[in-house]
C-alpha cells in the first residue's frame, strides 16, 4: 500500500467526539473484538485511522478508544496536518487521556520533485516554510515527530554533490526545528515501489544524519521497504541505532500484517524490546482479509508476534 493511499484514507475525517478518554467496552456503538480490555502489547505498535472502522465505526475518537481497548498504546496518522486544527486538538486530547503515543506525521513527501538534492534558494525557502508549519502542528498537538522524504534525485548531477546539498538543506531545517524540540525523521524508500527517489538505504540515511549532526534529524526505519532494498534488517538496526527514532511496519511480499510474508517479526520485536526501544512502530500496511474478519486477523497476528 503506497503512502498516497494512506494519505487518502487519513483525510477521510470522522466526527470528533466531545468526550475523550473513556473505554468503549460495553458501548452500544459497536461490539469489540474482545469483550474486556486486553493486556497492553509489549511494544508501541501503532494502527492508523480506518484500520478498525468495521468494528469501531467512522468516528475518529471511537477508533482511538477501540485501539486502546485492544491493547494498543500508540497510533499514527500520516494525514494529521491536513486535518482542521480543532480536530487535531481532539485527537491529541484523546491520546493524552488514554496514555497513548502518536507516531510521526507526514510533513513533506513529494515523490514527484527534485527538492533536497538542489542548492536553490526557492527550494530552501519552501522547506523553511514547511518546517514552520510542522512546528505549529507540533505545538498544537504535542506530537514531536514529523516525517520527511527528501524527494527525487537528479539524473545530471554527480551523486556526491546531491548528497552534500541534501545535508546542507537538512541542516537549515534542523536549525528551525531544534529550538522547538521537534524531530524530523527521514524515510528511506525502496526503489522498486518508488523509483527515482534519492533516499533508499539505511546506511545512506545513517551517514546523512551523522553529517547533519542534529537531534532534530533522525531516521524512520521502514522494515517493509528495507526488506526489499537491502534485507539484513537486524544488523542494520544495530548499526543505525543511534539515529533511529521510529519504525514503520509491513510484511513482504504484500505489505500486509506480520506473519503474512517472509519477515521474522517476532525476532525483530524481541530484539527491539531487549534493546529497550520505547518509541512507536507505525503499522503502515494493509490487511490480508477484508471486513471484521480482517481486523480480527490483524490483531491476532500482532498478539502472535508480540509473544516473545
Amino acid at each position: 500500500m503506497e503512502r498516497r493511499n494512506f494519505l487518502k484514507k487519513t483525510l477521510v475525517a470522522g466526527t470528533i467526539s466531545a468526550v475523550a478518554g473513556k473505554s468503549l467496552i460495553g458501548s452500544p456503538l459497536f461490539k469489540s473484538v474482545n469483550q474486556t480490555p486486553q493486556q497492553k502489547f509489549k511494544l508501541n505498535y501503532a494502527p492508523y485511522f480506518g484500520m478498525f472502522k468495521n468494528h469501531a465505526g467512522d468516528d475518529l475518537i471511537d477508533q482511538i478508544k477501540f485501539m486502546a481497548d485492544q491493547g494498543f498504546t500508540a497510533m499514527f496518522d500520516n494525514g494529521l496536518m491536513k486535518k482542521p486544527p480543532r480536530q487535531q486538538e481532539g485527537i491529541a486530547k484523546t491520546l493524552d487521556d488514554l496514555g497513548m503515543l502518536m507516531g510521526p506525521f507526514v510533513l513533506y513527501a513529494d515523490f514527484s520533485k527534485e527538492s533536497f538534492v538542489l542548492d536553490h534558494k526557492e527550494v530552501r525557502d519552501m522547506l523553511m516554510k514547511m518546517m514552520k508549519e510542522g512546528i505549529e502542528t507540533a505545538k498544537r498537538t504535542n506530537f514531536k515527530q514529523l516525517l520527511v522524504v527528501p524527494g527525487r534525485y537528479n539524473q545530471r548531477m554527480e551523486w556526491d554533490y546531491q548528497t552534500a546539498n541534501v545535508i546542507e538543506n537538512l541542516k537549515y531545517c534542523s536549525d528551525i526545528l531544534e529550538p522547538a524540540g521537534v524531530v524530523m525523521v527521514l524515510e528511506p524508500l525502496n526503489p522498486h515501489d518508488h523509483p527515482g527517489l534519492f533516499l533508499t538505504k539505511m546506511p545512506q540515511a545513517f551517514n546523512i544524519c551523522r553529517a547533519v549532526n542534529s537531534p532534530s534529524c533522525k531516521i524512520v526505519d521502514d522494515l517493509y521497504h528495507q526488506q526489499i532494498t537491502e534485507g539484513n534488517l537486524i544488523p542494520n538496526i544495530d548499526r543505525s541505532w543511534s539515529e533511529i527514532a521510529a519504525f514503520h511496519l509491513g510484511d513482504n511480499p504484500g505489505r500486509k500484517e506480520p506473519t503474512t510474508g517472509e519477515i521474522n517479526f517476532i525476532n525483530i520485536f524481541k530484539h527491539l524490546f531487549e534493546k529497550g526501544y520505547k518509541g512507536v512502530l507505525c503499522m503502515e500496511h494493509g490487511k490480508s482479509k477484508p471486513g471484521k474478519e480482517g481486523e480480527k486477523a490483524l490483531i491476532e497476528a500482532y498478539r502472535q508476534v508480540d509473544d516473545f
